[in-house]
């Protein structure tokens, strides 16, 4: 079963009475940096994303806090926060960090929040400014001649940038940050960016649909085909069965000709045997008449 998280009775403050946000695009950047890290690890009982919560990294100390505009906590379990304080989370503070910049924001800041998560372990830390359109990344390594010491370390080149923990590809696409998925799907991207890729899935979507017209009418085509071919087969045999039964008729019509005049003549035969015999019963009565002229016949 996940183990949820139960916040204790409130010691330290949850609000340091400043806004979330000074401006609807700082605003947006933020809400989707957050909701998108939120998806990515949705699955994950021991993973916790916050925006805008106040961390509180000292156990005890009420007055040092930061608040990220997002943060990522690993093996932390999910759950409702006012705060994040070290004191209630196992002493672990989050690995990674976000900062969306607004115009009232500036460097001599963005340096102190830098020296504020290096000093209490945060592992990853990135800046993005939309007004600039620029991606900033520090990465926590080991100084060299400190060896049990550490600092955030600026990341040379954040363009195509995997961060460690997150797995997640950085990039810019004109002044939009663009953040993957390890899978390789676009996970944070401006309103815009989202609108392009919906319009390109949405004419992949119509490519798709006529390309199966295409291949229902080219089946429905092979099919026509297939029909006319029966069809023509069909008559060429009716055709070739007409000509069988008229060769059959006309030498059926042949045979009964023959039979007629086969017929016609054995009649003939028959009336000149009948002649003849006429002929002869004649010549056979004048003859006996000319031997016995009072002989009746």
């Amino acid at each position: 079963m996940a183990q949820t998280f139960k916040h204790p009775k409130a010691f330290y403050p949850e609000s340091d009475g400043k806004p979330m946000a000074d401006n609807t695009e700082q605003f947006r950047w933020i809400d989707l940096i957050e909701n998108g890290l939120e998806i990515l690890f949705i699955a994950d009982p021991q993973v916790f994303v916050a925006g805008d919560l106040l961390w509180y990294p000292v156990i005890g100390d009420k007055k040092t806090r930061v608040a990220p505009d997002a943060l990522v906590a690993f093996g932390r379990p999910k759950g409702p926060r006012g705060s994040y304080a070290n004191e209630y989370e196992g002493n672990i503070s989050p690995q990674v960090v976000f900062e969306v910049m607004s115009p009232s924001n500036n460097e001599p800041e963005m340096k102190r929040k830098r020296e504020f998560y290096e000093e209490y372990g945060v592992e990853e830390f990135y800046i993005y400014d939309p007004d600039r359109g620029t991606l900033r990344g520090f990465s926590l390594q080991p100084v060299s001649d400190k060896p049990d010491t550490t600092e955030l370390v600026a990341i040379p080149q954040m363009q195509g940038w995997i961060s460690p923990r997150l797995k997640v590809r950085f990039g810019l696409n004109g002044k939009d940050l663009e953040m993957y998925r390890p899978d390789g799907r676009l996970m944070v991207a401006h309103w815009q960016t989202f609108e392009r890729a919906e319009k390109a899935e949405q004419q992949a979507q119509q490519e798709r649909m006529r390309a199966e017209q295409a291949e229902r009418l080219t089946a429905q085509t092979e099919q026509w085909v297939r029909y006319e071919r029966t069809a023509k087969e069909t008559a060429q045999q009716s055709v070739r069965e007409a000509e069988q039964r008229t060769e059959q008729a006309q030498v059926q019509v042949q045979q009964e000709r023959l039979r007629a005049e086969q017929a016609q003549i054995q009649a003939q035969q028959e009336r000149m045997r009948a002649e003849q015999e006429r002929l002869r019963a004649e010549k056979l009565t004048a003859l006996l008449k000319q031997l016995d002229p009072d002989l009746e016949l």
